[in-house]
């Protein structure tokens, strides 16, 4: 004979290690804005590299990599990575897309390091892809006044700031407890 777990009001087995019902000091997920914030960036990006997929075959990473060399032509892998906020992976895997389809050229130089820049093809897919971007812009700030526009960009870039200051921190803190070690 099996020893059966007992049976809750909903037919799920009753173990004493496991916890079943909500907990009374949850983060309400409909006002807690670090999540509502990654929602929206989350929709936003899924429209975009959607879109672009289906128009270019390109998706949001390689947009990024386009759109970080229309504004600093010769920046390497690494200084996309730094400057979008981007894992140096998955960069790389984006240049190599992106020099087959001979959209982006790469001059000699250390690996990581090596200058790349659009080539004309590639100052074309930029023209083509930005309203695609630009309209993931439009969709958030449609309900915003001007005014309002510059304060949340302002409010936006000062989190990200302290943010980055605290994460700076952080890592500091978390050498110097290893090197006390």
């Amino acid at each position: 004979m099996t020893n059966i777990p007992p049976v809750d009001g909903v037919g799920r087995q009753r173990h004493p290690d496991i916890v079943t019902e909500p907990l009374p000091n949850s983060i309400d997920p409909d006002h807690f804005t670090p999540r509502l914030l990654a929602l929206l960036s989350n929709a936003l990006v899924w429209r975009e590299s959607h879109e672009l997929r289906r128009r270019f075959g390109l998706g949001t990473n390689d947009w990024r990599v386009i759109s970080s060399l229309g504004l600093r032509p010769g920046m390497s892998a690494t200084e996309i990575a730094d400057f979008a906020a981007m894992n140096k992976a998955v960069v790389s895997k984006s240049v190599s897309v992106l020099t087959e389809r001979r959209l982006v050229v790469l001059l000699d130089g250390p690996r990581g390091s090596r200058p790349m820049f659009l080539t004309r093809a590639g100052a074309e897919m930029h023209e083509l892809m930005m309203p695609i971007s630009l309209r993931g812009q439009e969709i958030m700030l449609s309900h915003l006044a001007p005014d309002d526009i510059t304060r949340l960009n302002d409010l936006l870039l000062a989190m990200l700031q302290e943010t980055r200051e605290l994460m700076t921190l952080e890592s500091e803190a978390v050498v110097d407890r290893s090197t006390d070690s």
